[in-house]
């Protein structure tokens, strides 16, 4: 398919229906509708929504982080499945089990998210060996996107190190968003760049500008094809600013205003948005209505789910999803 117009376009759309769809969920957490932390990928949508929208839905593993609801959006995941799990739901996929940020459908190809990070490294680099062993490898590409702290866990090493040896066809989209948390790079590694990290591990490494939807497109797709096609894991290094604290919960006060007005702190959706139309793709009037849209969806989702039960202990069935309908 490429890097056509339709790439583009549902790439950008991705993009406004999660940012408006997290916009939502710090309103509700502000209004203390939202029981624990709420975590958003403010300015790293252009990022994980590539990553999301180059991947195949029907083929592909995807295991996303906290500041991903562009790349789930982008790979199919339905909005519902955001609000029931937020708000407690015991419709959504963890049916109400567990924390508002751990929902995943594993069927499906999309594992529930890991706060160890890096974990989700060695998850998919597990999932890809299991599935060459049973034969089943042939076209898949697996997928995930950690921060920069991510990149100095064990779990991390661990397995890229194995995606490296076994050449599995792995993508790790590492979004160097500057923080681990409120801990500054030159805290966390000393090598100059993040990007240096991918010839250590003998994988193919690429640095781009995160907040330019155009370039994460290309970097982004590339990557995924060339691990589809042979070419072994990649590491794909994206360069940004949390455009947000690392929770609601925090005010991100220890970022200097210098790196808030730099390049870096571009906003990824609105530099989209504006390639886009000048590149005679879309029209604001068009856009305007695509933000209409997912602001009705949102609501409708949002509203759908604070009407559905909770999860009753008394009726509950505690064993693990995989054990379900077997006998106690």
């Amino acid at each position: 398919m490429g890097i056509d117009s339709d790439l583009k376009l549902r790439t950008l759309r991705a993009m406004i229906l999660s940012r408006t769809l997290e916009s939502k969920f710090s309103s509700l957490y502000k209004a203390g509708k939202i029981v624990g932390g709420v975590y958003l990928g403010t300015g790293q949508e252009a990022f994980s929504a590539s990553l999301g929208c180059s991947l195949d839905q029907d083929l592909d593993i995807f295991a996303p982080l906290i500041r991903d609801q562009a790349g789930r959006t982008a790979f199919g995941e339905p909005i519902i499945e955001a609000t029931r799990t937020y708000l407690g739901s015991a419709l959504g996929p963890m049916k109400g089990r567990d924390g508002n940020i751990h929902r995943g459908r594993p069927d499906q190809r999309r594992p529930a998210m890991i706060s160890h990070l890096g974990t989700s490294v060695s998850l998919v680099a597990g999932m890809l060996m299991a599935r060459r062993m049973k034969g089943e490898l042939d076209g898949v590409v697996g997928a995930t996107c950690v921060g920069d702290g991510a990149t100095s866990t064990g779990a991390f090493h661990e397995g890229l190190n194995l995606a490296a040896v076994e050449k599995l066809p792995m993508v790790i989209l590492v979004a160097d968003n500057q923080f681990a948390y409120s801990t500054p790079r030159e805290r966390q590694f000393a090598c100059e760049k993040l990007i240096d990290r991918a010839a250590g591990y003998g994988v193919t490494g690429t640095e781009l500008d995160a907040t330019d939807l155009t370039a994460c497109l290309a970097g982004v797709w590339k990557a995924v094809n060339t691990a589809r096609s042979g070419g072994g894991p990649q590491m794909v290094v994206g360069k940004l600013l949390r455009l947000c604290g690392h929770g609601e919960h925090d005010d991100g006060s220890y970022v200097a205003a210098q790196l808030r007005e730099s390049t870096l702190g571009r906003d990824c959706l609105e530099i989209g948005i504006h390639q886009l139309v000048e590149q005679d793709l879309t029209t604001m009037e068009e856009v305007k209505g695509w933000q209409q849209e997912a602001t009705d969806l949102v609501q409708e989702a949002v509203a759908t789910s604070q009407k559905e039960p909770k999860p009753d202990p008394y009726q509950e069935d505690w064993r693990a999803f995989s054990e379900e309908g077997m006998e106690a």
